[in-house]
């Protein structure tokens, strides 16, 4: 492990911290645990190439896109090159708080994702421990240095273009300690946090849908002759069933 009182340089140097580590394993529970729910073909990880969080995902393309060259797919996190209404998954795993225009990521996110396509998100919850040291030491290094973005700021930033929150959770309750003893010492405030203290969570979680306002279920239109002379009991068992309903 690095010296933990070294300044980390970028965001993987430091979940390479005993710090980091901390909150990567609550990170990677929550993804692990989220992905593997959600179907589609195309899923999209946003940065932290390193870090495989679709590695529970049953989606079929996986890939990871940023700006180093460790991603599969090296961009510029607002101008995404992929063709719009085309992934099923987006995750973006700590990008906002650290790219210069957090907005504009979201909004081209927006626009590759597919109708009901899922988006989550894992942010540094500046209503914590985490944020008071932040606020009050210096701001140097990662995650210091980053923009933490509050929680119903990201909220509002996902309705005004059209995503719904269906899912908050939080994780990190312990306080921003260097060294693994403490850490470890301060479990026990997990669990009391997440009954207690619910929100002050050192990093929160979002899973939001994108919503298109106007569609509808096309069905197919069925041969309804055709449908009888397949299922001929159907009439009889839809009979069967309204007259038990009766009789309760």
């Amino acid at each position: 492990m690095p010296n933990s009182k070294v300044i980390a340089n970028s965001l993987s140097e430091w979940i390479a911290t005993e710090q980091g580590g901390y909150v990567l394993a609550r990170e990677q529970a929550y993804f692990d645990e989220s992905v593997s729910d959600l179907f589609g073909f195309n899923a999209l990880q946003l940065g932290l190439p390193k870090q495989d969080f679709l590695h529970n995902s049953r989606m079929p393309l996986r890939f990871t896109a940023g700006n180093s060259a460790s991603n599969d797919v090296r961009v510029c996190c607002s101008e995404l090159p992929f063709d719009g209404d085309s992934l099923d998954l987006v995750l973006l795993p700590h990008v906002l708080e650290f790219a210069e225009n957090p907005h504009l990521i979201i909004r081209e996110v927006e626009r590759v994702l597919m109708p009901e396509g899922n988006l989550l998100i894992s942010g540094f919850n500046p209503f914590s421990l985490w944020g008071m040291h932040r606020a009050l030491g210096r701001r140097q290094g990662y995650p210091w240095s980053g923009q933490f973005i509050t929680l119903p700021r990201m909220k509002d930033w996902l309705a005004l273009l059209g995503f719904e929150v269906v899912d908050v959770r939080f994780a990190a309750y312990a306080p921003p300690f260097r060294q693994r003893k403490w850490l470890e010492r301060a479990t026990f405030m997990e669990k009391a946090g997440g009954r207690w203290w619910r929100g002050s969570g050192g990093v929160y979680f979002i899973h939001a849908i994108k919503r298109v306002p106007g569609m509808r279920l096309i069905k197919p239109k069925w041969n309804e002759g055709l449908v009888q002379k397949l299922m001929p009991a159907a009439p009889k068992l839809n009979k069967g069933i309204q007259k038990v309903e009766n009789d309760e």
